[in-house]
C-alpha cells in the first residue's frame, strides 16, 4: 500500500481510511466540523489554499462527488481543473501517469481521481512529485475514504458520538467502495457491532469487512439497529445484471417504514446516493424524519474541505 504520510507523520494523501489512527480520523471530522453550515447560510469559505490548484480527475460519472470536490477546494481559495479524463489525452492513447505528469508540468498541486480500476490512486500517488497530494474520489470496488468520513460525520452529528452504536450496512455490499469505506470509519471510531445485510449473491468474500456479523435475513439484520445505512445496487459492476430483478430484491431486501418499525425508535437512516427509489429504499424512508441523507450531501463538502486542508501544504 502506498505511504499516505510524509515523513513528519503528517497526512500527505488520502487513498484509504485503512491504517488512519482513531485520532487521525477525528481531527479531520473536527476540522470538517468547522465548515459544515446549516441550509440558507452562507457557506464557509477561506484563503487557505489560496495560490494553490487542484485537479480533478475522473473517469467514472459522478454529480456529488465532483461538485463537492470543486466546491471544497474553491471555497478554500484554491483553483481548480475538471477534466472528465475518458475524454481527453487519455482517449487518444495517453496514459494516466503521462496526463499526471502534464498536470504537474502545469503546476498542478493536489490530484483528486476517481477510478473504475484499483489500484490508480495509489500508482498516481507513487509517482507524483514531492510537493504534489493525491485524494481517492473512489477506486473500483475498493474504497471511497472522504465518503467514510462523511457517513461518519454523519452519525456523530446525529447521534453524538460513533462509540457503542449498532450500525446496519445492507445492500449490495459486495460491490460497494462506500460500505468498506465505512466500515473502516465506523470500527476504528468505535461502533459496537457494524452489520453486514444482503442477499448470499451480494455479501463480500469471507475475507473482508473482518469484525462484522453477517446476515441474510434483512429483518434479523435491522433488528434494534442505532444507524441504517441503504446501499445503491451496483448493476455497473454486476457481471450478470439482468440476474437482479428489481420488484423482487425491494420485496426481499428494499428498505420499507415497516422493515425500519424494526430497528431502535431513535434510528437514522442513510444512504450514499444515488438511491435507487422503490429498489434499495421507499421514497416515504428516503424522505422520511428519520433520513439523514440530506445532511450526508451536505457534510460531504465540509469533509472534502478538511482534507485538502489537511494534506495539501501551500508553499
Amino acid at each position: 500500500m502506498t505511504r499516505q504520510t510524509r515523513a513528519d507523520g503528517t497526512l500527505r494523501h488520502l487513498l484509504t481510511l485503512e491504517g488512519l489512527s482513531r485520532g487521525e480520523i477525528e481531527r479531520l471530522l473536527d476540522r470538517a466540523q468547522q465548515y459544515v453550515r446549516p441550509l440558507g447560510a452562507r457557506p464557509a469559505t477561506s484563503d487557505e489554499l489560496a495560490g494553490i490548484t487542484v485537479a480533478n480527475l475522473f473517469t467514472e460519472p459522478s454529480t456529488r462527488t465532483r461538485v463537492s470536490f470543486e466546491l471544497a477546494a474553491k471555497r478554500l481559495g484554491a483553483e481548480v481543473v475538471n477534466l472528465e479524463v475518458q475524454l481527453s489525452s487519455r482517449a487518444k492513447g495517453e496514459s494516466m501517469l503521462d496526463t499526471i505528469f502534464t498536470l504537474e508540468s502545469l503546476h498542478v498541486d493536489a490530484f483528486v481521481i476517481r477510478d473504475a480500476e484499483a489500484g490508480v490512486p495509489g500508482l498516481v500517488a507513487a509517482s507524483v512529485a514531492p510537493h504534489v497530494s493525491v485524494l481517492s474520489a473512489g477506486e473500483g470496488s475498493v474504497s471511497h475514504p472522504t465518503q467514510g468520513l462523511l457517513d461518519a460525520l454523519t452519525i456523530r452529528q446525529r447521534k453524538g458520538h460513533v462509540d457503542g452504536l449498532t450500525i446496519a450496512i445492507v445492500g449490495d455490499v459486495r460491490h460497494s467502495r462506500v460500505a468498506r469505506s465505512a466500515h473502516q470509519a465506523l470500527t476504528t471510531l468505535g461502533a459496537a457491532e457494524v452489520r453486514i445485510v444482503a442477499p448470499p449473491a451480494l455479501l463480500p468474500g469471507d475475507d473482508e469487512f473482518r469484525g462484522c456479523s453477517r446476515h441474510t435475513d434483512i429483518e434479523a439484520g435491522l433488528r434494534d439497529a442505532d444507524v441504517v445505512m441503504a446501499l445503491r445496487i451496483q448493476r455497473e459492476r454486476m457481471q450478470d445484471e439482468a440476474q437482479l430483478d428489481a420488484a423482487a430484491y425491494f420485496s426481499e431486501f428494499g428498505l420499507t417504514s415497516a422493515r425500519l418499525r424494526l430497528a431502535r425508535p431513535n434510528a437514522i437512516v442513510m444512504h450514499p446516493q444515488p438511491m435507487n427509489r422503490g429498489v434499495e429504499i421507499a421514497s416515504d424512508v428516503a424522505d422520511g424524519p428519520k433520513s439523514a441523507i440530506r445532511d450526508q450531501v451536505r457534510n460531504g463538502v465540509a469533509v472534502r474541505m478538511a482534507v485538502l486542508a489537511t494534506v495539501v501544504r501551500p508553499a
